[in-house]
């Protein structure tokens, strides 16, 4: 598996030369495989929007460099909107980045920027709406008529219609119930598995991030403080909520269980692994 992308050395400085100058990232490297699905985690503060606003060149770095199947995105700044295409980017709360007349008109803003008409443009949009779950007849309404929940699915269909190869989800299901948060995830998932496409993931939720990410990245004030497997970070849960971040609702089960002397592996987060521990140990004699 190649890198599709790679962040050498990024550092963004806001404020640069004034009273006020901070970093929002400080030499961060890391590597996103193609097909990859990353999560990125961090509490508030930690960098994170600013580090995914610099993947399609919504923001230029300081120093260091982005680059996109070994090129640097900055290279030819005249053709950044190019990376746009490539990498697309759903803001946290898209919805309210809506403006179009029409569902349909909204999913085909992008598309049609990228030159497409026609069938191949009915196409995009029509392939992205049943991507996300929205019906036919939902097209020709006006967006503003639409649930939270349906908008935040308009908006992310916009993206997927200019057929992305990195996509890249700012707290993606923020603001949504619980039975809306898994739904829209549901999507996400088919799409990854369906479409092979680069996913990276920033969220709050460590339960989503544990569900979903087959790698994950954690920033802690600017830097990366450690990157693995699912079952490498949150085996080091202590050190994560030393942090001041949270981790994932099992592991902090597998946590007490262990205080209490029940001998669980750190390395588990989901339900179904904390249950093979339990039988394992019952089995082995382990726990009554």
């Amino acid at each position: 598996m190649e890198p599709i992308l790679q962040i050498n050395h990024l550092t963004h400085t806001y404020g640069e030369g004034t009273p006020f100058q901070r970093s929002a990232v400080e030499d961060v490297s890391f590597q996103v495989m193609e097909g990859e699905f990353l999560g990125i985690i961090g509490h508030t503060g930690s960098g994170k929007s600013t580090l995914i606003q610099h993947l399609n060149g919504l923001l230029k770095p300081t120093s260091g460099e982005i680059l996109l199947h070994g090129k640097n995105i900055w290279a030819e700044p005249k053709k950044i909107r190019d990376v746009r295409f490539k990498v697309g980017l759903v803001f946290q709360y898209p919805e309210y980045q809506l403006f179009e007349e029409t569902v349909y008109k909204d999913i085909a803003f992008g598309p049609t920027n990228q030159g497409r008409t026609g069938a191949e443009l009915d196409r995009c949009v029509r392939e992205a709406a049943r991507l996300v779950g929205l019906r036919d007849e939902q097209l020709d309404k006006s967006p503003f008529e639409l649930s939270g929940g349906q908008k935040r699915r308009v908006a992310l269909a916009g993206v997927l219609a200019m057929d992305p190869e990195v996509l890249v989800l700012d707290e993606p299901t923020a603001g949504l119930d619980p039975a809306g948060r898994e739904n829209l995830m549901a999507n996400i998932r088919d799409y990854h598995r369906n479409h092979k496409r680069t996913i990276i993931l920033v969220s709050h939720s460590m339960d989503e991030i544990a569900r979903n990410a087959q790698r994950i990245l954690v920033l802690k004030g600017s830097h990366v403080l450690m990157t693995g497997t699912p079952g490498e970070v949150f085996a080091r849960a202590e050190e994560l909520i030393s942090a001041g971040l949270d981790v994932p609702q099992v592991t902090r089960i597998a946590m007490a269980l262990r205080r209490r002397g029940i001998p669980i592996h750190p390395a588990v987060y989901t339900a179904e692994e904390l249950e093979g521990e339990l039988v394992r140990l019952k089995e082995g004699g382990g726990v009554c």
